[in-house]
């Protein structure tokens, strides 16, 4: 048994069950992802009216879900060089989730990536495919020894910025995501858009069916966009950019926005040409994965 498997089973502790998942969602990646979207299209097909079909997803979604991240707090968890280890995060603040709550992020500095398994599914992926980070020791270590099929490699902290910065470019987003398969912790950072996102397809998915209109397992940043119109030049670059379709255009081209479909990724405020939009905290939108403000509002954990 290879050292990084070892590892993963004393993370799990007695739940062997859940290092099975931790083994088998890694090294089976995109398969998994793969059967995921086929049995999500196959319910939205077949029992799109049942029920049923809505709580299924609710319990997958207690278990396996992402944070919105903009491009600053992303950098914070990149820049890393101590360890963070806070939650479950009971109050809900950050990870509004039953299960999988916490933020450990144990030797941040070790970074590895590999092959988004979401594009390696589609007919025609954007491009580049290796775009997947696993922030910390356990997780990368784990993928260096058995992702390669998935080009799993080691990178700096300062690569690991540049491939940050080269997907907000391209129209991106950053997510943070939290697994039971994974202990329950964030470590895993996407790239991610509208056309290739597994987790994105599969929140449209259950929002469409009977019972699951409300399921969100995608939580927002903690922030909201804001116009200023003094400012706005009409140019339509913000309606284009927002992949929750959180934002449309009124007669005259000018940017109506609509507040509650905002995850505030700032994708908006990085593409805006005239400089019109700013973030701002919303409180209704918990509390941001900030690590300094998350450490100052719930306190560090021994790990």
């Amino acid at each position: 048994m290879k050292g990084s498997t070892k590892n993963i089973i004393r993370m799990h502790g007695y739940r062997l069950d859940r290092a099975l998942h931790n083994y088998l969602y890694f090294v089976f990646y995109d398969l998994y992802v793969r059967v995921f979207l086929f049995l999500g299209r196959l319910l939205q097909r077949w029992l799109s009216r049942s029920r049923l079909s809505g709580s299924l997803f609710k319990m997958v979604f207690d278990r396996y879900h992402a944070k919105v991240l903009t491009l600053a707090d992303a950098e914070k968890i990149l820049e890393l060089n101590e360890d963070v280890v806070v939650g479950p995060d009971r109050t809900e603040r950050i990870i509004p989730f039953q299960y999988a709550n916490k933020i450990i992020l144990k030797e941040p500095e070790f970074i590895a990536v590999m092959d988004c398994p979401c594009r390696l599914v589609r007919e025609n992926p954007c491009e580049p495919v290796n775009v997947c980070m696993a922030v910390g020791r356990t997780m990368g270590e784990f993928w260096m020894e058995h992702g390669a099929k998935f080009n799993a490699r080691r990178v700096t902290q300062q690569g690991a910025l540049e491939i940050l910065h080269e997907a907000h470019d391209r129209g991106n987003i950053t997510t943070a995501w939290f697994k039971v398969a994974t202990g329950g912790r964030t470590g895993v950072i996407c790239s991610c858009c509208t056309c290739c996102c597994g987790g994105l397809e599969g929140m449209r998915i259950a929002r469409s069916l009977k019972g699951g209109e409300r399921l969100m397992f995608i939580a927002p940043s903690g922030y909201t966009a804001v116009i200023d119109f003094g400012k706005c030049v009409s140019c339509g670059t913000c309606e284009r950019v927002c992949i929750f379709n959180a934002v449309g255009l009124d007669g005259e081209g000018r940017p109506v926005q609509d507040g509650n479909a905002c995850m505030g990724c700032g994708l908006c405020i990085e593409k805006c040409q005239g400089g019109a939009r700013i973030i701002e905290r919303d409180p209704a939108k918990g509390l941001p994965l900030d690590i300094d403000l998350v450490v100052e509002e719930l306190g560090q954990t021994r790990g």
